[in-house]
């Protein structure tokens, strides 16, 4: 991982100041906090080694760490400046109501550091809707924002009324259009596991998974943890998969390749590769991640063929399974669509996931400002133009 620039200390207001952290240092503060994402520890610099990258942390008056982030740099074509991205970030203390304690120091010092702007993606969730919930509410032109939720997180409302108020700007604005304009997904699908036993998620699950999981059993689909010497039938997979569902990830095997390199290297075994094989063959490959308290599934592939004998449905009962032998609190399976309609194709995704029996989660989103300056400003509005475009 290489840092951008070693920027020294600088006051915050009330006490926290704000400078350049070690690796360890940044480690030990994610590592310490269960809400962290994985997007958050420094490894993931190294995933993106196309972006410079800077650790960097909050400090109280006695020199204790507060919170800390993983900061990438893009520069914008034709400048010298840099936008700014914390993926699913800072790790900071949210429900602290003196936010700009927080803020001001980060905006200070990213533009010290030569950005322009910043996105950030507070942890805190907005709102979540139980499956039974969401089941019942299914119909044409139906989306998951216009049924009521089944909780609301009073920490995320509060959070995004303060950042709204000191004039970050919600990535998509507050609709569903946030899908889009997210880097990292709005809504998502969690299955909580803190204290709950295999047979509760067994339980939790719906006939159909049950059905189709016996089914593999019953054809003897194998699960197996493979290695990086099948990452390459792993991207194959993706590929079919990207073909038939209609998507495009655009993620290389040495992309995959390097990820599973680096975040290994990190920690062995926090990237997975699991592995459904029938006959010889490997129909299915999934992979996942995990931080100790929570786990994600990151990425699905599956063949065309023999997909009666339900793959990716054993592949997921496994993989639940090991995160609750990890001692994980969240299985999260990552994004799903805002759809409630039968009709659109996104829906055949969270309709699979709602079968698990977890809930949709609607996270606060991401948020961006300039970092101050009549400069700064005009570059940002002219950085909003040229994505507009692209």
């Amino acid at each position: 991982m290489s840092a951008l620039l070693a920027t020294g200390d600088r006051r915050g207001e009330r006490g926290l100041r704000i400078r350049s952290l070690t690796t360890a240092e940044h480690r030990a503060c994610v590592t310490g906090c269960a809400d962290a994402s994985f997007l958050q520890y420094p490894s993931w610099a190294g995933v993106k080694d196309q972006w410079k990258s800077e650790l960097v942390g909050w400090h109280g008056d006695s020199g204790e760490l507060r919170g800390s982030a993983l900061v990438l740099y893009r520069q914008f074509p034709g400048t010298r400046k840099y936008f700014a991205y914390l993926p699913e970030g800072p790790v900071a203390d949210w429900a602290d109501p003196e936010i700009d304690r927080w803020l001001q120091p980060l905006t200070a010092h990213l533009r010290k550091a030569g950005a322009f702007a910043v996105r950030i993606g507070p942890s805190p969730a907005f709102r979540r809707w139980d499956t039974a919930r969401l089941k019942a509410a299914t119909g044409p032109r139906r989306k998951v924002r216009d049924v009521l939720a089944t909780e609301v997180d009073p920490l995320g409302t509060a959070v995004a009324e303060r950042l709204r108020a000191r004039g970050w700007r919600r990535c998509g604005g507050d609709g569903d259009a946030g899908n889009d304009a997210d880097a990292q997904p709005r809504y998502v699908f969690q299955v909580p596991l803190a204290g709950r036993t295999p047979g509760d998620l067994w339980a939790g699950l719906n006939q159909e998974w049950r059905r189709n999981i016996r089914r593999a059993e019953k054809c003897g689909v194998r699960i197996v943890v493979g290695g990086a010497a099948e990452l390459p039938a792993f991207h194959r997979l993706l590929r079919i998969t990207e073909e038939r569902d209609g998507f495009r990830l655009g993620r290389s095997l040495a992309y995959y390749q390097q990820q599973y390199a680096v975040l290994n290297a990190e920690e062995p075994g926090r990237m997975r590769l699991y592995l459904a094989v029938h006959e010889g063959e490997i129909l299915a490959a999934h992979t996942m991640i995990s931080t100790g308290r929570r786990v994600w599934y990151q990425t699905g592939a599956s063949a065309d063929h023999r997909r009666e004998v339900r793959p990716s449905n054993a592949l997921q009962w496994r993989m639940m399974r090991d995160a609750l032998d990890l001692g994980a609190e969240v299985y999260d399976m990552r994004g799903v669509p805002s759809t409630l309609d039968p009709d659109d194709r996104p829906f055949g995704l969270l309709r699979w996931k709602l079968g698990t029996g977890g809930q949709v989660v609607e996270t606060l989103g991401e948020w961006e400002t300039s970092v101050g300056g009549a400069a700064n400003n005009a570059l940002y509005r002219a950085f909003q133009t040229y994505l507009a475009r692209r």
